[in-house]
């Protein structure tokens, strides 16, 4: 085979141990660098996803998170620092930033941003792949609908204490997520900030998702197949090729109740104790915080405005968004948002 035309010497040298790779090798590297992902959240899951996928020379990323680095991310979140949660910078922004000095070629595009039905045709579409960083299922069920509605593959991925497990959704080919959950789990689930969570459950689960988006983005194919790890315990398991429902709302009748636009409440953020107020629209950011100032020691950013009232401490984006946290009441977060940003 002739070397490759599309990389020069460099990238050939960069990707080299990639390249030697067989199933990868020079055509499938092209591939990669021609692509373009989409993270769908950037915490733990994401972090990583997007770590990897930069480093093995992805040429185009979107980062998509609503929150903020803090102290108690640090452990499980592999890109971020301890100055990305001082300064209480954005994930989406302290990815792109992290990610510039680990491959300056890799274009990242970072959406502070919730995805919604309202959001999702401009933060996803225009992707090749779209990886599962998100922690809830009202998200995944919108990343379904939206990837089977445009034939965009995915990667479902959920990690908790020790166990966690990652799916692929090849739409047309393999089963999408609804005919595996055709409604979310009954009853209260665990999630990290109530059973905690290991680190290399994390690392784990999401190099399965990347060994697959590498798959899928150099050669087109990927197994489908359930795979469940319980890292404490040494567990593997994999569940060969779910059959896809032939009754399946979602890639069998083509109904997509996820992607309609609806009035978006007061979401209380499950286990932290802390309520996400949508907002109408855009703040500016240095009106707001000459406001509150003679409240409150303000601590801003470009991105952001963090300030203490009413015994709330309230996170405000330029977006408009506001995530209170002090509270599970959204009645409250309502009226603080209300009072406060107006």
């Amino acid at each position: 085979m002739l070397p490759s035309a599309v990389m020069d010497a460099a990238q050939r040298e960069r990707y080299s141990r990639q390249i030697l790779f067989s199933p990868i090798g020079e055509r499938g590297q092209e591939r990669l660098l021609a692509a373009h992902a989409v993270i769908a959240g950037c915490g733990a899951l994401g972090s990583f996803h997007a770590a990897a996928l930069a480093r093995a020379g992805v040429g185009r990323l979107t980062v998509i998170d609503r929150d903020y680095v803090e102290p108690g991310n640090l452990h499980r979140q592999f890109l971020f620092e301890e100055e990305d949660a001082e300064a209480g910078l954005p994930k989406a922004a302290a990815a792109a930033r992290r990610i510039a000095r680990i491959n300056s070629s890799v274009r990242v595009r970072p959406a502070i941003a919730d995805l919604t039905p309202a959001t999702a045709d401009e933060l996803l579409s225009g992707a090749d792949l779209i990886l599962d960083g998100t922690d809830n299922f009202e998200a995944r069920y919108l990343i379904n609908d939206f990837a089977v509605s445009r034939g965009i593959p995915w990667i479902y991925g959920a990690a908790v204490a020790a166990y966690g497990l990652s799916m692929p959704v090849i739409p047309g080919r393999t089963a999408c997520l609804r005919c595996v959950y055709p409604a979310p789990p009954a009853g209260a689930q665990p999630t990290c900030e109530t059973a905690g969570v290991l680190n290399a459950i994390v690392s784990a689960v999401a190099s399965l998702q990347v060994g697959d988006a590498l798959r899928i983005l150099s050669t087109g194919e990927v197994h489908a197949r359930i795979t469940t790890i319980d890292i404490w315990d040494g567990m593997v398991r994999q569940v060969e090729g779910p059959a896809r429902d032939p009754e399946c709302p979602c890639c069998a009748r083509r109904e997509f109740p996820h992607l309609e636009e609806r009035e978006r409440p007061p979401v209380s953020l499950c286990g932290r104790n802390a309520v996400q107020v949508q907002g109408t629209g855009p703040v500016d950011l240095a009106a707001l915080a000459a406001r509150l100032q003679p409240l409150a020691a303000v601590r801003a950013n470009e991105y952001a405005l963090r300030a203490l009232l009413s015994g709330h401490e309230i996170t405000v984006f330029a977006d408009g968004r506001a995530i209170i946290k002090g509270t599970s009441d959204t009645a409250l977060a309502r009226s603080l948002y209300a009072r406060y940003v107006g």
